[in-house]
């Protein structure tokens, strides 16, 4: 086997949750606060966000993106919030090229939307960091995802850190608005089941999710929270170490698991 770079960067994948949690010290914050203080520093970080579902394959590229806050009436200090990281050209223009031979735009209007900046602002709060942003094609499948996450790996080697931000679990129809809101029992089993499949390195159950059957369905009503998972895993590799962070769920069926998968604690 090729030894790897000790140096590589990790992956992450993390459960983002509603953009009201980055207003107070919980659990979620707490644990992406931990997870950026454990972090090498990366060079620079590429995200890919559940909430920038696009037609076709986009990069941001432009040299200070804006912070979008890409969500209905909520709490009015969220719409004051921002997060100034510089942008990253160059990097914007590297990842067009691995991805070859899809077509991939150099975007100048999109920004960081929430899925990104909310995770982004516990995780590596002084913003010093350059940041791009890839969208997600919504004419792709899960193997289609995958298939091009797997050209990102170069990438870790390159100094950059690739942050995919969703849910495993995100039904928004059936949240249940209380502050201890019971799980449903269809959440946990479907969380177990990709939990699982990840540990043991079996992705292709957790690619084709829909095996999953009626658990998938409700836990997966649209595919957009998920699809960022794809991205995390094919860039990941077996000398990587998976650690599963923030396991627990939010309104009852939003599920917050995390993933870090990092070859420096592999043995």
């Amino acid at each position: 086997m090729t030894k790897k770079d000790p140096n590589r960067m990790p992956v992450l994948f993390l459960g983002h949750g509603s953009p009201t949690t980055i207003l107070s010290e919980n659990e979620a914050t707490q644990g992406w606060r931990r997870i950026g203080e454990e972090l090498p520093k990366p060079k620079a970080i590429l995200v890919i966000s559940a909430h920038w579902y696009t037609k076709g394959t986009s990069v941001t590229a432009m040299v200070r993106p804006q912070t979008i806050h890409d969500f209905g009436p909520l709490s009015p200090k969220l719409f004051k919030m921002n997060y100034p990281a510089p942008g990253d050209p160059e990097l914007a223009a590297r990842v067009k090229q691995v991805l070859a031979p899809t077509a991939v735009t150099l975007d100048q209007s999109w920004g960081f939307d929430h899925g990104a900046w909310t995770v982004l602002k516990k995780t590596f709060p002084k913003a010093d960091i350059p940041v791009v942003q890839l969208s997600l094609d919504q004419s792709m499948e899960g193997a289609d995802h995958f298939a091009l996450g797997a050209k990102l790996r170069p990438l870790r080697d390159e100094g950059v850190l690739i942050l995919a931000s969703g849910n495993i679990v995100h039904n928004m129809s059936a949240l249940i608005w209380e502050e201890q809101a019971p799980v449903y029992p269809w959440a946990e089993r479907f969380r177990d089941y990709v939990v699982e499949h990840i540990k043991a390195r079996d992705f292709d159950p957790v690619i084709n999710y829909k095996q999953g059957g009626d658990d998938a369905m409700a836990c997966v009503p649209a595919p957009d929270h998920y699809f960022p998972l794809m991205y995390a895993l094919a860039a990941s590799d077996d000398d990587d170490k998976v650690s599963l962070e923030n396991d627990f769920f939010q309104l009852g069926s939003i599920g917050m698991s995390s993933f870090i998968f990092d070859s420096r604690s592999a043995n």
